[in-house]
């Protein structure tokens, strides 16, 4: 397994930069400690997520009895979507209505750090998908460990972009982030056409003779 591709798209599709403006609409109202509390919460679920996709993913699919090919397939096709909504300056995992949906949770006076701002808009479908193929291409415990501490790279930098949240928007403005996230996106792009070109060649092996041409 190489062990940095998975580095890369996580950061790639996670990009907690993108998702600075949704935070900052979502925390207006909170109070400085109900902020750091957000930020905590966000960052841990976003470590518990990876995780448990890293861990658990594939017994999952062996329970719903889901090749790992076709699994790859789809999710290469969701990486590309996402990729295709990050080069339009969208959050990979963001949805039309996620920005009201979190100002109804924060009105009723629920916590907005695991749903909305957590799942979907910093971790999803397409960062499951992630863990799970990467998980397959593992052939040694250290390896899963290495997935793990993945969770923990983005948790951290998850805490830091949020704590910093404020200073980032002053920094880079709107134009900015738009500009990081496209680049992102773009990155992201390339690694989903591996993974559907990688779940292709496993489900229809005579394709391999003609890639290799």
């Amino acid at each position: 397994m190489d062990i940095v591709k998975p580095l890369i798209a996580l950061l790639a599709i996670v990009n907690p930069i993108g998702v600075v403006p949704f935070f900052i609409h979502f925390a207006q109202d909170l109070s400085a400690e109900q902020r750091r509390h957000t930020v905590r919460v966000s960052s841990i679920t976003a470590f518990v997520v990876i995780s448990i996709s890293a861990l658990a993913g594939l017994k999952v699919l062996d329970f719903f009895n889901i090749s790992l090919a076709s699994f790859q397939v789809g999710g290469g096709v969701l990486l590309l979507i996402s990729a295709l909504q990050m080069l339009n300056a969208r959050p990979a995992e963001s949805r039309p209505e996620d920005l009201s949906e979190g100002q109804a949770k924060l009105s009723s006076g629920a916590s907005i750090a695991v749903v909305p701002l957590t799942i979907p808009l910093l971790t999803g479908p397409a960062t499951i998908s992630t863990m799970v193929i990467y998980a397959d291409k593992t052939r040694h415990w250290w390896e899963l460990g290495v997935l793990v501490g993945y969770g923990v790279v983005v948790g951290l930098v998850t805490y830091l972009v949020f704590s910093a949240s404020g200073r980032i928007a002053r920094v880079l403005g709107q134009t900015g982030i738009n500009i990081m996230t496209r680049l992102m996106g773009l990155i992201l792009a390339a690694l989903a056409v591996e993974l559907l070109q990688d779940g292709l060649i496993k489900l229809f092996p005579v394709l391999a003779s003609h890639l290799s041409n």
